[in-house]
């Protein structure tokens, strides 16, 4: 047994993640470099490496000829004579495997060997380091910021650095050398220099993600996330629906005391979250995607995609948003356009009484909100019930 060669490829299997039989694929192949340099082709070498006790030898095939006359190649050939010394069961015109020392390889031929495997290993540490990375491919990892470059980020992964483009930064977030920092991984590329790993801090799915870690109900399928809509560093809204009826999918997220979205805001350093219940009934998703504005009636139209939604006239400026991010949110996350008036624009326009008191029309759902709505002042009817129909609107 070959306790050298067996304990040196065992330590660099657990440290540089290369497997054992990689290893032996590069040491054959760095012996048959080696014959090739020493004796100028290696068309009848065999190399074996016997993958147990890590002995290995190196053997020479050559053609039986007569005498030393008929030889016409030595590297080829041999004589009978010398060939008996080896095979006493030998002939001429058959052939033998003579033994080869490579101890007796002249050091142009040790370097090539020994550069071989060098090569070999680096290309198959590279592979290991790429193939662990991609397997992160739209996941989420923790990493430790080094630099910056330019704009950019350079993050140390542990085995790998990865890039944090300033297209893939939130707006107003700074990080220090030294900082931890949790990413999201968007693609891992091949290159000659390792792994090339870009990541996000404002893809959609980080806000996922972070929800699949904190929520044992949406990791194990009970609650579904079933869309999602974010402007990063500022506010995202969430829908999502509960497989098992006993099961608030809304109080799920949110967690005792806030304690699940609260976790996922701090990761997210203040962006808030708003949490709706979906609904297979578009007139109902997009009034809970319009939360915390109040609505009075909402028309959809399935073939169209598009939505007219009516609301109080103190309740339009909520439900549009501040420049419009409420709305525009809402919109992302139902997939409808959605035309929002207060309800003197839609009594001036006709359009109160199209979706207000008249069916919408027969290929489109009509929703009326049953719940009275406010007046111009603010106050509610008596008996009117201000709950906003499970939708959660969170702020840190």
């Amino acid at each position: 047994m070959n306790e050298n060669l067996k304990g040196a490829i065992e330590l660099i299997e657990k440290e540089k993640g290369i497997s054992k039989a990689s290893l032996l694929e590069s040491i054959e192949s760095s012996l048959m470099t080696a014959c090739k340099s020493h004796f100028g082709k290696n068309e009848n070498i065999h190399v074996h490496i016997d993958p147990e006790t890590c002995d290995y030898s190196v053997t020479a095939e050559k053609e039986i000829v007569e005498d030393q006359d008929h030889i016409l190649d030595p590297i080829l050939q041999i004589t009978y004579e010398e060939a008996k010394k080896t095979d006493p069961h030998c002939y001429v015109g058959g052939t033998v495997l003579i033994d080869i020392n490579t101890k007796s390889f002249g050091r142009i031929a040790t370097m090539n060997a020994k550069n071989i495997i060098l090569q070999r290993m680096r290309e198959e540490e590279r592979n290991a380091v790429y193939n662990q990375y991609y397997s992160r491919v739209h996941q989420v990892v923790s990493g430790v910021v080094q630099r910056q470059q330019g704009r950019a980020y350079v993050i140390n992964l542990g085995k790998a650095d990865a890039l944090l483009n300033e297209n893939e930064q939130v707006k107003g977030e700074h990080f220090q050398p030294g900082e931890r920092v949790r990413v999201y991984v968007v693609d891992v590329k091949s290159s000659t220099k390792g792994p090339k790993i870009l990541v996000s801090r404002t893809h959609p799915n980080l806000v996922r993600k972070f929800f699949e870690e904190e929520v044992s109900e949406v990791r194990d399928g009970t609650v579904e996330i079933k869309g999602l809509s974010r402007e990063p560093g500022s506010r995202t809204k969430m829908a999502v629906w509960s497989n098992d009826p006993d099961v608030d999918p809304v109080g799920a997220c949110v967690g005792l005391n806030g304690s699940r979205v609260n976790a996922v805001v701090n990761e997210l350093r203040g962006e808030k979250i708003d949490i709706i219940e979906w609904d297979e009934n578009p007139a109902l998703l997009i009034e809970n995607a319009l939360s915390p504005a109040k609505v009075i009636t909402v028309g959809a139209d399935p073939d169209e995609r598009a939505a007219k939604v009516i609301v109080p006239d103190y309740q339009l400026s909520l439900a549009i948003g501040k420049e419009g991010q409420n709305a525009r949110l809402a919109a992302r996350l139902t997939g409808y356009k959605i035309d929002i008036k207060s309800e003197t624009q839609a009594r001036e326009s006709g359009d109160f009484d199209d979706l207000y008191l008249d069916d919408f029309d027969e290929n489109g759902e009509y929703y009326e909100d049953e719940e009275e709505y406010a007046d111009e002042s603010g106050l509610y009817p008596e008996g009117a019930d201000e709950d906003l129909s499970g939708v959660q609107d969170i702020e840190e």
